[in-house]
Protein backbone atom coordinates (compact mmCIF):
# COMPACT_ATOMS: atom_id res chain seq x y z
CA UNK A 1 0.00 0.00 0.00
CA UNK A 2 2.88 2.30 0.63
CA UNK A 3 4.46 1.65 -2.09
CA UNK A 4 1.38 2.42 -4.46
CA UNK A 5 1.68 5.79 -2.88
CA UNK A 6 4.80 6.65 -3.06
CA UNK A 7 4.88 5.70 -6.39
CA UNK A 8 1.14 7.76 -7.09
CA UNK A 9 3.16 10.70 -5.58
CA UNK A 10 6.04 10.45 -7.55
CA UNK A 11 4.12 10.07 -10.94
CA UNK A 12 2.09 13.21 -9.76
CA UNK A 13 3.08 15.97 -12.90
CA UNK A 14 4.02 19.62 -12.83
CA UNK A 15 0.72 21.85 -12.23
CA UNK A 16 -0.06 23.24 -15.50
CA UNK A 17 0.42 26.44 -16.76
CA UNK A 18 2.26 28.20 -13.86
CA UNK A 19 2.51 32.40 -14.55
CA UNK A 20 6.38 32.82 -15.74
CA UNK A 21 6.90 36.50 -13.92
CA UNK A 22 3.83 39.06 -12.98
CA UNK A 23 4.32 42.61 -11.46
CA UNK A 24 4.39 41.20 -8.16
CA UNK A 25 7.62 39.63 -8.85
CA UNK A 26 9.15 42.44 -10.17
CA UNK A 27 7.96 44.19 -6.88
CA UNK A 28 9.62 41.96 -4.90
CA UNK A 29 13.18 42.02 -7.18
CA UNK A 30 12.76 45.99 -7.03
CA UNK A 31 12.20 45.57 -2.81
CA UNK A 32 14.77 42.72 -2.00
CA UNK A 33 17.66 43.79 -4.11
CA UNK A 34 18.67 47.06 -2.47
CA UNK A 35 17.90 46.00 0.71
CA UNK A 36 20.66 43.10 0.17
CA UNK A 37 22.92 45.47 -1.20
CA UNK A 38 22.56 47.64 2.04
CA UNK A 39 22.88 45.06 4.32
CA UNK A 40 26.08 43.70 2.47
CA UNK A 41 27.48 47.09 2.70
CA UNK A 42 26.37 48.54 5.89
CA UNK A 43 26.79 45.73 8.00
CA UNK A 44 29.88 45.54 9.97
CA UNK A 45 29.31 41.91 10.94
CA UNK A 46 29.56 40.62 7.52
CA UNK A 47 32.38 37.76 6.63
CA UNK A 48 33.60 37.59 3.34
CA UNK A 49 31.31 40.97 1.99
CA UNK A 50 31.65 40.44 -1.65
CA UNK A 51 31.02 37.09 -1.67
CA UNK A 52 27.67 37.30 0.54
CA UNK A 53 26.78 40.26 -1.48
CA UNK A 54 27.12 38.05 -4.67
CA UNK A 55 25.14 35.46 -3.19
CA UNK A 56 21.85 37.22 -2.00
CA UNK A 57 21.80 38.96 -5.10
CA UNK A 58 22.02 36.12 -7.13
CA UNK A 59 19.67 34.13 -4.81
CA UNK A 60 16.82 37.30 -5.33
CA UNK A 61 17.48 36.94 -8.85
CA UNK A 62 16.48 33.64 -9.03
CA UNK A 63 13.28 33.83 -7.81
CA UNK A 64 12.06 35.29 -10.77
CA UNK A 65 11.67 31.45 -12.02
CA UNK A 66 10.96 29.83 -9.01
CA UNK A 67 7.60 28.58 -10.89
CA UNK A 68 8.83 27.73 -14.12
CA UNK A 69 11.88 25.78 -12.83
CA UNK A 70 11.12 25.20 -9.01
CA UNK A 71 13.78 22.41 -8.46
CA UNK A 72 16.54 23.56 -10.70
CA UNK A 73 16.11 26.89 -8.38
CA UNK A 74 15.87 25.26 -5.17
CA UNK A 75 18.75 23.03 -5.90
CA UNK A 76 20.79 26.08 -6.96
CA UNK A 77 20.17 28.31 -4.22
CA UNK A 78 20.07 25.75 -1.26
CA UNK A 79 23.23 23.90 -2.94
CA UNK A 80 25.39 27.20 -2.43
CA UNK A 81 23.77 27.56 1.59
CA UNK A 82 24.73 23.61 1.79
CA UNK A 83 27.87 24.80 0.34
CA UNK A 84 28.96 27.22 2.78
CA UNK A 85 27.62 25.31 5.20
CA UNK A 86 29.66 22.99 4.66
CA UNK A 87 33.22 25.11 4.13
CA UNK A 88 32.56 26.80 7.46
CA UNK A 89 32.55 23.20 8.76
CA UNK A 90 35.57 21.74 7.87
CA UNK A 91 37.13 24.92 7.57
CA UNK A 92 36.55 26.12 10.92
CA UNK A 93 35.45 29.31 8.98
CA UNK A 94 32.20 31.86 9.93
CA UNK A 95 29.02 31.54 8.33
CA UNK A 96 28.61 33.87 5.53
CA UNK A 97 24.74 35.10 4.80
CA UNK A 98 23.07 38.54 4.78
CA UNK A 99 19.45 38.28 6.86
CA UNK A 100 17.72 38.85 3.40
CA UNK A 101 18.17 35.53 2.56
CA UNK A 102 15.49 34.49 4.30
CA UNK A 103 13.36 35.56 1.36
CA UNK A 104 14.27 31.85 0.01
CA UNK A 105 11.59 30.63 1.85
CA UNK A 106 9.78 31.02 -0.82
CA UNK A 107 10.98 28.45 -2.80
CA UNK A 108 9.51 25.66 -1.28
CA UNK A 109 6.32 27.24 -1.71
CA UNK A 110 6.86 27.34 -5.12
CA UNK A 111 8.26 23.89 -5.41
CA UNK A 112 5.00 22.35 -3.72
CA UNK A 113 2.61 24.71 -5.70
CA UNK A 114 4.13 24.06 -8.97
CA UNK A 115 6.66 21.11 -9.12
CA UNK A 116 5.91 17.53 -10.11
CA UNK A 117 6.08 14.63 -7.63
CA UNK A 118 9.67 13.19 -8.34
CA UNK A 119 10.58 17.06 -8.49
CA UNK A 120 8.96 17.46 -4.88
CA UNK A 121 10.92 14.37 -3.14
CA UNK A 122 14.13 15.92 -4.46
CA UNK A 123 13.45 19.05 -3.74
CA UNK A 124 12.42 18.43 -0.01
CA UNK A 125 15.32 16.11 0.68
CA UNK A 126 17.79 19.26 -0.29
CA UNK A 127 16.10 21.43 2.45
CA UNK A 128 16.60 18.48 4.76
CA UNK A 129 20.18 18.78 3.88
CA UNK A 130 20.32 22.27 3.45
CA UNK A 131 18.49 22.59 7.53
CA UNK A 132 20.67 20.12 9.10
CA UNK A 133 24.33 21.19 7.26
CA UNK A 134 23.18 24.55 8.83
CA UNK A 135 22.21 23.73 12.09
CA UNK A 136 25.46 21.68 12.17
CA UNK A 137 27.39 24.85 11.55
CA UNK A 138 25.27 27.17 14.36
CA UNK A 139 23.52 24.70 16.61
CA UNK A 140 21.50 26.50 19.38
CA UNK A 141 19.23 24.40 20.89
CA UNK A 142 16.64 21.74 19.74
CA UNK A 143 14.21 24.99 20.04
CA UNK A 144 15.63 26.37 17.48
CA UNK A 145 15.93 23.62 15.48
CA UNK A 146 12.14 23.09 15.72
CA UNK A 147 11.18 26.78 15.07
CA UNK A 148 13.98 26.76 12.08
CA UNK A 149 12.19 23.56 10.72
CA UNK A 150 9.00 25.36 10.70
CA UNK A 151 10.04 28.58 8.96
CA UNK A 152 10.97 26.43 5.80
CA UNK A 153 8.76 24.15 5.54
CA UNK A 154 5.48 26.41 6.31
CA UNK A 155 5.44 27.83 2.86
CA UNK A 156 5.92 23.96 1.63
CA UNK A 157 2.64 23.30 3.52
CA UNK A 158 0.72 26.36 2.27
CA UNK A 159 2.06 25.58 -1.84
CA UNK A 160 0.84 21.87 -0.72
CA UNK A 161 -2.73 23.72 0.73
CA UNK A 162 -2.82 25.98 -2.46
CA UNK A 163 -2.48 23.14 -5.18
CA UNK A 164 -4.94 21.10 -3.70
CA UNK A 165 -7.61 23.83 -3.51
CA UNK A 166 -6.43 24.95 -7.92
CA UNK A 167 -6.72 20.71 -8.61
CA UNK A 168 -9.86 20.82 -6.79
CA UNK A 169 -11.45 23.68 -8.22
CA UNK A 170 -10.21 22.27 -11.95
CA UNK A 171 -11.67 19.12 -11.43
CA UNK A 172 -15.07 20.77 -10.30
CA UNK A 173 -15.09 22.77 -13.24
CA UNK A 174 -14.29 19.64 -15.40
CA UNK A 175 -16.89 17.99 -13.45
CA UNK A 176 -19.66 21.28 -14.22
CA UNK A 177 -18.41 20.91 -17.98
CA UNK A 178 -19.34 17.25 -18.73
CA UNK A 179 -22.86 18.45 -17.13
CA UNK A 180 -23.47 21.24 -19.04
CA UNK A 181 -22.11 19.16 -22.19
CA UNK A 182 -24.51 16.15 -21.55
CA UNK A 183 -27.08 18.75 -21.06
CA UNK A 184 -26.83 20.24 -24.45
CA UNK A 185 -26.54 16.83 -25.66
CA UNK A 186 -30.00 15.76 -24.31
CA UNK A 187 -31.47 19.37 -24.99
CA UNK A 188 -30.24 18.77 -28.84
CA UNK A 189 -31.54 15.43 -29.65
CA UNK A 190 -34.83 15.75 -28.07
CA UNK A 191 -35.36 19.19 -29.98
CA UNK A 192 -33.69 18.67 -33.28
CA UNK A 193 -35.15 14.74 -33.66
CA UNK A 194 -38.55 15.96 -32.67
CA UNK A 195 -39.01 18.72 -35.02
CA UNK A 196 -36.34 17.16 -37.91
CA UNK A 197 -39.27 13.95 -37.77
CA UNK A 198 -41.89 15.76 -37.96
CA UNK A 199 -40.91 18.23 -41.27
CA UNK A 200 -39.19 14.23 -42.84
CA UNK A 201 -43.05 13.36 -41.77
CA UNK A 202 -45.18 16.37 -43.60
CA UNK A 203 -42.34 15.89 -46.23
CA UNK A 204 -43.32 12.79 -47.47
CA UNK A 205 -46.57 13.10 -46.84
CA UNK A 206 -46.70 16.47 -48.86
CA UNK A 207 -45.06 14.67 -51.75
CA UNK A 208 -47.69 12.13 -51.91
CA UNK A 209 -50.82 13.96 -51.64
CA UNK A 210 -49.30 16.88 -54.31
CA UNK A 211 -51.18 15.69 -57.07
CA UNK A 212 -54.33 14.61 -55.84
CA UNK A 213 -54.69 17.62 -53.94
CA UNK A 214 -52.62 20.68 -53.59
CA UNK A 215 -54.20 21.89 -50.53
CA UNK A 216 -52.90 19.31 -48.47
CA UNK A 217 -49.45 19.77 -50.02
CA UNK A 218 -49.76 23.53 -49.36
CA UNK A 219 -50.62 22.57 -45.49
CA UNK A 220 -47.39 20.54 -45.13
CA UNK A 221 -45.48 23.19 -46.41
CA UNK A 222 -46.96 25.12 -43.32
CA UNK A 223 -46.28 22.87 -40.85
CA UNK A 224 -42.86 22.60 -42.55
CA UNK A 225 -42.12 25.91 -41.78
CA UNK A 226 -43.23 26.12 -38.58
CA UNK A 227 -41.08 23.25 -37.51
CA UNK A 228 -38.20 24.91 -39.07
CA UNK A 229 -38.59 27.91 -37.56
CA UNK A 230 -39.00 26.65 -34.70
CA UNK A 231 -36.17 24.58 -34.80
CA UNK A 232 -33.71 27.56 -35.59
CA UNK A 233 -35.20 29.40 -33.02
CA UNK A 234 -34.43 26.38 -30.65
CA UNK A 235 -31.00 25.89 -31.99
CA UNK A 236 -30.37 29.76 -31.05
CA UNK A 237 -30.71 29.36 -28.09
CA UNK A 238 -28.79 26.13 -27.40
CA UNK A 239 -25.84 28.16 -29.32
CA UNK A 240 -26.49 31.47 -26.96
CA UNK A 241 -25.98 29.01 -23.99
CA UNK A 242 -22.59 27.84 -25.19
CA UNK A 243 -21.41 31.08 -25.82
CA UNK A 244 -22.16 31.53 -22.20
CA UNK A 245 -25.12 34.45 -22.74
CA UNK A 246 -26.54 35.21 -19.49
CA UNK A 247 -29.77 36.33 -21.56
CA UNK A 248 -29.96 33.20 -23.64
CA UNK A 249 -30.04 31.24 -20.17
CA UNK A 250 -32.92 33.30 -19.26
CA UNK A 251 -34.82 32.14 -22.22
CA UNK A 252 -37.89 30.78 -20.87
CA UNK A 253 -38.85 26.75 -21.43
CA UNK A 254 -41.11 24.99 -22.66
CA UNK A 255 -43.27 23.01 -20.69
CA UNK A 256 -46.90 21.40 -19.95
CA UNK A 257 -48.37 24.59 -21.11
CA UNK A 258 -47.05 23.79 -24.75
CA UNK A 259 -47.84 20.23 -24.64
CA UNK A 260 -51.17 21.11 -26.87
CA UNK A 261 -48.97 22.12 -30.15
CA UNK A 262 -46.52 19.91 -29.49
CA UNK A 263 -49.36 17.30 -30.06
CA UNK A 264 -50.66 19.15 -32.95
CA UNK A 265 -47.10 19.59 -35.08
CA UNK A 266 -47.30 15.55 -35.60
CA UNK A 267 -50.35 15.59 -37.82
CA UNK A 268 -53.07 13.15 -38.38
CA UNK A 269 -50.95 10.32 -38.86
CA UNK A 270 -50.31 9.15 -36.26
CA UNK A 271 -52.88 10.97 -34.15
CA UNK A 272 -51.30 12.18 -30.98
CA UNK A 273 -53.97 12.42 -28.42
CA UNK A 274 -53.29 14.62 -25.04
CA UNK A 275 -55.22 14.36 -21.57
CA UNK A 276 -54.34 16.71 -18.48
CA UNK A 277 -56.08 16.37 -15.40
CA UNK A 278 -55.13 17.81 -11.89
CA UNK A 279 -53.65 20.85 -11.09
CA UNK A 280 -50.45 21.70 -13.49
CA UNK A 281 -50.38 25.46 -12.81
CA UNK A 282 -47.96 25.68 -10.29
CA UNK A 283 -45.35 23.31 -11.24
CA UNK A 284 -41.70 24.48 -11.16
CA UNK A 285 -39.96 25.50 -14.71
CA UNK A 286 -37.74 22.13 -14.30
CA UNK A 287 -40.17 19.89 -13.81
CA UNK A 288 -42.38 21.32 -16.76
CA UNK A 289 -39.83 20.88 -18.97
CA UNK A 290 -38.74 17.59 -17.68
CA UNK A 291 -42.27 16.68 -18.74
CA UNK A 292 -42.19 18.29 -22.23
CA UNK A 293 -39.24 16.81 -22.80
CA UNK A 294 -39.79 13.80 -21.84
CA UNK A 295 -42.97 13.62 -23.80
CA UNK A 296 -41.73 14.75 -27.13
CA UNK A 297 -39.20 11.91 -27.31
CA UNK A 298 -41.55 9.72 -26.58
CA UNK A 299 -43.49 10.67 -29.65
CA UNK A 300 -40.71 11.04 -31.69
CA UNK A 301 -39.61 7.67 -31.60
CA UNK A 302 -43.46 6.43 -31.56
CA UNK A 303 -43.20 8.28 -34.47
CA UNK A 304 -40.18 6.44 -36.09
CA UNK A 305 -39.82 3.58 -34.81
CA UNK A 306 -43.61 1.99 -34.25
CA UNK A 307 -44.66 0.20 -36.90
CA UNK A 308 -48.64 0.72 -38.22
CA UNK A 309 -48.80 2.85 -35.30
CA UNK A 310 -51.95 5.13 -35.89
CA UNK A 311 -52.73 6.61 -32.01
CA UNK A 312 -50.33 8.00 -29.41
CA UNK A 313 -52.02 8.75 -25.92
CA UNK A 314 -50.03 11.21 -23.93
CA UNK A 315 -51.33 11.35 -20.34
CA UNK A 316 -50.37 13.66 -17.81
CA UNK A 317 -51.91 13.61 -14.55
CA UNK A 318 -50.94 15.99 -11.68
CA UNK A 319 -51.03 14.34 -8.22
CA UNK A 320 -50.96 15.37 -4.37
CA UNK A 321 -47.17 15.43 -4.85
CA UNK A 322 -46.12 14.61 -7.64
CA UNK A 323 -46.96 14.10 -11.78
CA UNK A 324 -47.12 11.26 -13.75
CA UNK A 325 -46.73 11.30 -17.09
CA UNK A 326 -47.73 8.67 -19.28
CA UNK A 327 -47.00 8.09 -23.27
CA UNK A 328 -48.28 4.64 -25.21
CA UNK A 329 -48.85 4.16 -29.00
CA UNK A 330 -50.99 1.37 -30.87
CA UNK A 331 -48.31 -0.69 -32.70
CA UNK A 332 -47.79 -3.73 -33.37
CA UNK A 333 -46.40 -5.39 -30.27
CA UNK A 334 -42.67 -6.25 -30.38
CA UNK A 335 -42.40 -3.71 -33.34
CA UNK A 336 -41.26 -0.87 -31.81
CA UNK A 337 -37.45 -0.67 -31.70
CA UNK A 338 -36.11 0.57 -28.82
CA UNK A 339 -32.20 0.85 -28.55
CA UNK A 340 -31.28 0.61 -24.59
CA UNK A 341 -28.17 2.60 -24.73
CA UNK A 342 -29.22 4.93 -27.54
CA UNK A 343 -29.29 8.69 -26.36
CA UNK A 344 -33.26 9.06 -26.27
CA UNK A 345 -33.99 6.43 -23.04
CA UNK A 346 -31.23 8.11 -21.54
CA UNK A 347 -31.68 11.52 -22.05
CA UNK A 348 -35.14 10.36 -20.45
CA UNK A 349 -34.10 8.98 -17.46
CA UNK A 350 -31.13 11.25 -16.72
CA UNK A 351 -33.92 13.92 -16.84
CA UNK A 352 -36.30 12.25 -14.52
CA UNK A 353 -33.27 11.05 -12.31
CA UNK A 354 -31.81 14.54 -11.85
CA UNK A 355 -35.33 15.83 -10.87
CA UNK A 356 -35.98 12.74 -7.83
CA UNK A 357 -38.68 10.79 -10.15
CA UNK A 358 -38.60 7.57 -11.64
CA UNK A 359 -38.76 6.17 -15.38
CA UNK A 360 -39.87 2.97 -17.01
CA UNK A 361 -39.88 2.18 -21.01
CA UNK A 362 -41.01 -0.86 -22.08
CA UNK A 363 -43.48 -2.80 -24.44
CA UNK A 364 -47.46 -2.12 -23.79
CA UNK A 365 -49.87 -4.58 -21.97
CA UNK A 366 -51.49 -5.68 -24.90
CA UNK A 367 -49.40 -3.48 -27.96
CA UNK A 368 -47.07 -1.00 -28.64
CA UNK A 369 -44.76 0.84 -26.56
CA UNK A 370 -45.52 2.63 -23.11
CA UNK A 371 -43.46 5.14 -21.31
CA UNK A 372 -43.77 6.41 -17.78
CA UNK A 373 -42.23 8.97 -16.03
CA UNK A 374 -43.01 10.08 -12.67
CA UNK A 375 -41.41 13.58 -10.90
CA UNK A 376 -42.08 15.35 -7.64
CA UNK A 377 -43.73 18.49 -8.38
CA UNK A 378 -40.90 20.34 -6.09
CA UNK A 379 -38.15 18.73 -8.05
CA UNK A 380 -35.19 16.71 -6.34
CA UNK A 381 -35.03 17.71 -2.67
CA UNK A 382 -32.30 19.67 -2.06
Amino acid sequence: MSNNVVRSLLAEPRAPQPPQRVWRDWALIALLLPTAILEGVLREDVVWRPVAIVIAVGSILALLWRRTHPLAVSAVVFGVAIASSLASLIGDLPVIGLNTMIAVILLPYALLRWGSGREIGIGLGIYVVALVTGFAVEYTGLLNVFLGGVVLFFPASIGHAVRYWATSRARELDKMRLLERAQLARELHDTVAHHVSAIAIRAQAGRVVAAIDPSAAVEALTVIEAEASRTLAEMRVMVGNLREDEMAAMAPQQGVADLEQLARSVGDQPRVELELSGDLVDLQPAVGAAVYRIAQESITNAVRHARHVTRIDVRVAAEERCVRLTVCDDGDAGATVKNPSGYGLVGMSERAALLGGSFEAGPGPDRGWTVEAVLPKVGAAR
